[in-house]
């Protein structure tokens, strides 16, 4: 009896440490699955004032329509007045960044100087917090000043994506807006948002849904490691009885 009652314990412990091992597995999971996704401003590619390059979609949020269409405004207004602008677009920033930060070291990774920094406008967003950052060089600020900048950055691009994520109208009035006001022209001003009621939406985004799954499975498998170790014990037991 004392042979059987310890092959039981024995089998309970290996039930215990194999469910336990899956458990610390998924929390290893869970928690490194983010930052592997998160980008950094030291994740770009490197690019330098006078670049041809003026959309960096790392989200794949624009369309290849209006990539051509805010290509064109960009390098038209690149070549009629030396001011250059250059959108970013990112899913998921690293944990300790926000929009703006992020778009703080983008700006002096490319533009290290205030030489280079004085004609170039960068605008960016964080796709998973619909969040922006934009900075500008100082002949930049003669033409366009920070209130206007800053409005772009939280009304030009975010109205639009409040009314159902609509990326491709953000950027392409962005760019539209500032092409404008870096001309000379006047400011066509930021977007008018209708008056109508809001109702916040009940349904849970698919990064909540990822991680409330993956902690029910947690908790679950705990729950597992200690039930079914007790469950056999007692069949056995009722079972030599």
């Amino acid at each position: 009896m004392q042979q059987f009652l310890y092959h039981i314990y024995s089998g309970r412990k290996y039930l215990q440490r194999l469910f336990l091992s899956l458990a610390l597995v998924l929390l290893a999971m869970q928690g490194f699955a983010t930052p592997a996704n998160a980008t950094g401003a030291y994740d770009m590619p490197s690019l330098a004032a006078g670049d041809k390059t003026w959309i960096i979609d790392q989200a794949e949020v624009l369309s290849r329509n209006s990539e051509g269409q805010i290509n064109g405004t960009l390098a038209n207004l690149a070549q009629q007045t030396g001011n250059e602008v250059r959108f970013v677009t990112i899913h998921r920033l690293d944990y300790d960044e926000t929009a703006q930060s992020f778009t703080d070291r983008l700006f002096e990774k490319w533009f290290p100087t205030p030489e280079t920094q004085a004609n170039q406008t960068l605008l960016a967003i964080d796709t998973v917090t619909n969040t922006t950052g934009i900075r500008t060089g100082e002949k930049v600020k003669s033409l366009m000043s920070d209130e206007i900048a800053q409005s772009v950055a939280s009304e030009t691009v975010l109205v639009p994506l409040r009314a159902g994520d609509k990326y491709n109208q953000a950027f392409v009035d962005a760019s539209d807006r500032i092409s404008a006001v870096l001309s000379g022209k006047p400011d066509p001003g930021a977007p008018v948002v209708a008056d109508t009621l809001q109702v916040e939406s009940t349904f849970k985004k698919a990064e909540e849904t990822d991680a409330g799954s993956s902690t029910i499975w947690v908790i679950g498998l705990l729950i597992a490691a200690t039930v079914i170790p007790m469950a056999t014990y007692f069949w056995y037991q009722s079972m030599g009885s």
